[in-house]
């Protein structure tokens, strides 16, 4: 096998101007340790991203708390998550692993214990585990208490509105939807979000706006318009993610980790950065 490069990302630079309030929190950032090989049907890992890695951007930042996302690379294979976050503690760290329909309660449990909150749901290429199978990994989760990340072309939201209105447990729609290119605010899609979160166990996840911004950074004013609204509309049921190591654009598409958290400071008050960056992942996380 290929020897899998180690990071070569910058890793340091300038800090945020946004300084972030205590127990601030990263919901969603990805991790590729060695000794952990991609899995069929996931993308290849063209470098590491370490623990060590992490530690350095975290700093850099200013965050406290950290959400490990299950990478599409290992597919149903969290051995690597559970790994990262048997390193870093339950006092800091949480994990949103692929749970297959079928999974037995007890390894589920034993997830749990090592800071696992949440299921991926992934209806975009690579995905491991896709809307066909909410319902039953819905069924397996819901006596744990877990929420489920779902991920989707918020264009395509008729193919899934139904599926999450059915939902009991808590989730999350993922990258400030993920629409593909963005629409303007105004549309009846935002709209139908909007309608989501005022049922109460729908939450939205500022995250990888550089990923489908046509405008592009630092401000991504076409994905701003949409996070700008659904903050405004449901201030407490907003969460944000670094998206670290953004292996979604290539290499040369990379953005700087101090402008994902800045856009915080233009698209929110410093009430809403509060809520966002601590309250609300303390809620749906339980730090």
């Amino acid at each position: 096998m290929t020897a899998i490069p180690a990071n070569t990302r910058p890793l340091s630079g300038p800090p945020p101007r946004l300084e972030t309030p205590p127990g601030a929190t990263d919901c969603h950032m990805h991790l590729y340790l060695p000794g952990y090989a991609a899995q069929p049907g996931g993308p290849a890992i063209a470098e590491l991203a370490t623990i060590a890695d992490y530690r350095q951007v975290q700093q850099r930042l200013g965050l406290e708390r950290v959400v490990v996302t299950q990478s599409n690379a290992y597919q149903r294979d969290n051995g690597a998550l559970i790994e990262a976050l048997t390193q870093l503690g339950t006092a800091s760290a949480r994990g949103v692993a692929a749970v297959a329909p079928g999974t037995p309660g007890k390894r589920l449990r034993e997830w749990h214990e090592k800071g696992v909150r949440g299921a991926r749901i992934m209806n975009l290429p690579c995905g491991a585990v896709t809307h066909a199978e909410m319902p039953e990994v819905e069924r397996l989760i819901r006596p744990l208490g877990w929420h489920l990340m779902v991920q989707f072309n918020g264009r395509h939201l008729d193919d899934y509105v139904e599926g999450l209105q059915r939902l009991e447990v808590d989730y999350i729609i993922d990258h400030i939807g993920k629409f593909m290119p963005p629409v303007p605010a105004d549309d009846r899609r935002v709209d139908e979000i909007l309608r989501l979160l005022d049922r109460g166990n729908a939450w939205f996840k500022i995250c990888g706006g550089y990923e489908t911004s046509v405008t592009g950074g630092p401000c991504y004013e076409d994905v701003e318009a949409i996070a700008r609204r659904v903050i405004a509309h449901a201030p407490e049921r907003v969460i944000w993610g670094s998206n670290w190591p953004h292996v979604g654009v290539p290499r040369e598409g990379y953005p700087d980790d101090a402008e994902q958290l800045d856009v915080l400071l233009e698209w929110t008050s410093a009430d809403d950065r509060q809520r966002i960056l601590v309250d609300n992942p303390a809620v749906l996380y339980g730090f």
